[in-house]
C-alpha cells in the first residue's frame, strides 16, 4: 500500500424512509436460545441462503426463493450431533452456494453445491482430521466469486490457520499472510474474494494482534494496518470484502476495543466511518459486514446498552439506521445484517427477546434509491 494514507471520517444521518422488512423462519428451525434461521447471503435475485439451527441444536442448510419457498439441504457426510451439521455462508449470482460442515467426529469439511442442486466436499491440503479442525469456508458473505472460486481458511492439526483458494477448476492453492502466527488460533484467516481473483481478509500474529491483508491474482501478499488501529491481543485491522473496482471492505477496532468501519481504496485512501448512534464502549461500535457493487455497505451497530442495529450506508456516506420488528431489545439482542444485494436488499438475522433468531431481508429503501438517481448513480 503506499505510504500515505488519507483519513476521511464521515458518518451523515439520512431519515428513513418507507422500507418493507419481511422476517421469516426456515422449516425445521429451532425455538430455543440462539436456535432459528441465520440468513447470511443474497444474490442478485433475491435469493437467500444461511442455515438453520434445529431443536436438536444440528444445522442444516437453507435456500430461500424470492417467492419465499425454502430448500433444506445437507452435504453428504454432515454429522447428526448436536453442533455438527450443515452451513451455508456465501452464493454467487448464478446460485452456486459454498460453507462447511461438520462431520460426526467434528471436523469441517468446505463444499460447494451447485445451482443445479450437486454438492461437492473439498478439503485443503494439509487440514487437520481432529475435533475443531479441517477447512472452513466461512462468516463471509463474499466467499465464492462469480467465477466459482473459493476462499477460506484451514485449521491444521496444530489448531494454526492458514488461507486458502479453490479456484474454478477445484485445484486448492494454500498460503501464509508474511507475519502470521504459529500459536493456537493464530495464522491466516481469507475473508473475501473479487470477481478477479483478489483475495483479502486478516492474520493474528504472535501476539494474537491482528493485521490486514491484501493477496492480488498472481499470489502477492500485501499486509496492511490502519491508523487508529490497537495492538493488543484481538486488536487491529480487519479486512473484509471488495467492490469490483478493489475497494476493501474492513472492521477496525481500536486500543479502547471498539469497532469501526473502514474503506480502503486501491491507492491507499482510506476512509473510516462509524453509525450515528453506535456506542464507544468495550466490544461497542460498527460491524461493516458487506459491500456490494455499487459502494453501498452493510451491517449493524452496537448502541451503548450493547443492542445491536441495522445499518445501510450509500457510496456517498450517508447511512440509514434501522431495526427490525419483533427484534428484542436487550443487551445482544437486534439484527446482525450480513449481506446486500446490487440493488440495495439486505438480508441477515435477529435475535428476539428470547433470544430465538430469526431471518429477515430488508428490501431497497425508496428514499436511498431516489437519492441515489439523484446523485446520479
Amino acid at each position: 500500500m503506499p505510504a500515505a494514507i488519507i483519513l476521511v471520517a464521515l458518518a451523515i444521518s439520512i431519515p428513513l424512509s418507507a422500507q418493507t422488512i419481511t422476517t421469516f423462519d426456515a422449516p425445521g428451525a429451532g425455538t430455543g436460545p440462539r436456535q432459528g434461521t441465520y440468513a447470511l447471503s443474497i444474490n442478485p435475485s433475491g435469493t437467500i441462503i444461511g442455515f438453520v439451527r434445529g431443536a436438536n441444536e444440528v444445522r442444516h442448510g437453507f435456500i430461500r426463493s424470492q417467492d419465499g419457498s425454502f430448500t433444506i439441504f445437507d452435504a453428504p457426510g454432515a454429522g447428526t450431533a448436536a453442533g455438527q451439521g450443515t452451513r451455508a455462508y456465501s452464493a454467487n449470482p448464478s446460485g452456486t452456494i459454498t460453507g462447511f460442515f461438520t462431520d460426526s467426529v467434528n471436523t469441517a469439511h468446505g463444499y460447494v453445491r451447485s445451482n443445479q442442486g450437486v454438492i461437492t466436499v473439498f478439503d485443503a491440503p494439509g487440514a487437520g482430521t481432529g475435533p475443531g479442525q479441517g477447512t472452513f469456508p466461512l462468516n463471509s458473505p463474499q466467499l465464492i466469486n462469480p467465477n466459482g472460486a473459493i476462499t477460506g481458511y484451514y485449521v491444521d492439526s496444530a489448531l494454526v490457520r492458514h488461507g486458502f483458494l479453490r479456484d474454478e477448476n477445484g485445484v486448492i492453492t494454500t498460503f501464509d499472510a508474511p507475519g502470521g502466527g504459529t500459536g493456537v488460533n493464530q495464522g491466516t484467516q481469507s475473508f473475501a474474494i473479487s470477481p478477479g481473483g483478489e483475495i483479502t481478509g486478516f492474520y493474528f500474529d504472535g501476539t494474537n494482534a491482528v493485521h490486514g491483508f491484501l493477496r492480488d491474482k498472481r499470489g502477492v501478499i500485501t499486509t496492511f494496518d490502519l491508523p487508529g488501529g490497537g495492538t493488543g491481543p484481538f486488536e487491529g485491522t480487519y479486512g473484509g470484502g471488495f467492490t469490483p473496482n478493489g475497494t476493501i471492505l474492513g472492521v477496525l477496532i481500536d486500543a479502547d476495543f471498539v469497532n469501526h468501519g473502514f474503506l480502503l481504496d486501491k491507492h491507499g485512501a482510506v476512509t473510516i466511518f462509524d453509525a450515528p448512534d453506535a456506542g464507544t464502549g468495550f466490544n461497542q461500535g460498527t460491524l461493516p459486514w458487506d459491500i456490494n457493487t455499487n459502494g453501498a455497505t452493510t451491517g449493524w451497530y452496537v448502541d451503548n446498552a450493547n443492542v445491536n442495529h441495522g445499518f445501510v450506508r450509500d457510496r456517498h456516506g450517508a447511512i440509514v439506521e434501522f431495526d427490525v420488528p419483533g427484534a428484542g431489545t436487550g443487551p445482544f439482542q437486534g439484527p446482525n445484517v450480513y449481506s446486500i444485494a446490487p440493488n440495495g436488499a439486505v438480508t441477515g438475522f435477529y435475535l428476539d427477546a428470547n433470544n430465538v433468531v430469526h431471518g429477515f431481508v430488508r428490501e431497497a429503501d425508496r428514499g436511498a434509491l431516489d437519492l441515489a438517481k439523484f446523485r446520479g448513480q
